[in-house]
């Protein structure tokens, strides 16, 4: 197998939605909570890596297995269409989800049982997104349910990871977590929703249900530009209640971008050509948000 089409298979080009909540959760744990743990952090980084790697590789298997088009298998489908050995898929599914797994019981010695639950849901969540009779990723509530599992849990496990000693489980402390987490919901909901907007006749032949079926491509455009024009809001809302650092402004870097990206976009919703728009805006704006971070890391150590 090439290196370009592991890439295709274990959908590396989308791995932004993982690193960027792992990345968010552990700068707010350094802002608000003062709290990092490098070596924790670290493992769950990789075994968030391996099992989201693990969950595309099973959304493009099953795709394959479940598919009744035939030209779509063998054109569109990865597996088809690069003719990969289905032995092979489920060794690399096996290799994958075993480490990602052993690397999480030893965090839940190590942190506690609340991890074990949170990984618990994460691991529900990414099986059933794309498994079983009724796979989440065909029905209207895939972008609830990447959005929640990859913006909001992956956020939660990394400030926990990072702040497991100190965490309280409480309404405040988990509220300030969603508000930070939300923007990143709304542009990982937002990538869910743009595959679904190019792949609606697609999924029609396919049986796929999704969002676009019921309230059609129009409205669904008008869903992706307001979660987008929300995830911005949303920045600035944490700024204002002391979530976010001002640094955070950094967000205006994005803005321009994201509107150029949501204007091609809306323009014409090709899958190998305008797809990668949705992803770029959930860089860009995740992008610039490490960035006021950062900035405000340096600024704190050089002013002590």
């Amino acid at each position: 197998m090439s290196l370009s089409t592991f890439s295709q298979l274990v959908e590396l080009r989308a791995k932004a939605a993982s690193i960027f909540p792992f990345f968010t959760g552990l700068f707010f744990s350094w802002y608000l909570l003062d709290s990092v743990n490098g070596l924790y952090a670290t493992l769950f980084f990789i075994a968030m890596i391996l099992f989201n790697m693990t969950v595309d590789t099973l959304d493009n298997y099953n795709d394959y297995m479940h598919s009744t088009a035939e030209e779509w298998k063998t054109g569109t489908n990865i597996i088809g269409r690069d003719h990969i050995s289905l032995n092979l898929i489920r060794f690399m599914i096996v290799i994958m989800v075993v480490p990602s797994a052993l690397i999480g019981i030893f965090l839940v010695f190590k942190i506690g049982l609340p991890l074990l639950w949170m990984g618990l849901i994460c691991f529900a969540i990414g099986i059933m997104y794309s498994s079983g009779p009724h796979p989440i990723s065909s029905t209207p509530y895939g972008e609830v349910a990447s959005g929640f599992a990859m913006g909001v849990m992956i956020t939660l496990i990394s400030v926990y990871v990072n702040s497991y000693q100190l965490f309280t489980w409480n309404a405040s402390l988990l509220g300030q977590i969603l508000l930070a987490s939300s923007p990143l919901f709304f542009w990982i909901a937002n990538i869910m929703l743009a595959n679904n907007i190019c792949d609606d006749q697609e999924d029609e032949v396919n049986h796929r249900w999704t969002i676009v079926h019921y309230i059609g491509k129009k409205n669904s455009l008008l869903m992706f530009n307001t979660a987008n024009v929300l995830a911005v809001l949303l920045v600035f809302y944490a700024m204002y209640v002391g979530v976010f650092p001002l640094a955070l402004f950094s967000i205006l870097l994005a803005v321009p971008l994201i509107i150029k990206q949501s204007l091609i976009f809306n323009h014409e919703q090709i899958k190998t050509k305008t797809f990668v728009c949705s992803v770029q805006i959930m860089i860009f704006g995740s992008l610039s948000l490490c960035v006021g971070f950062l900035g405000y890391f340096i600024y704190t150590l050089i002013a002590h």
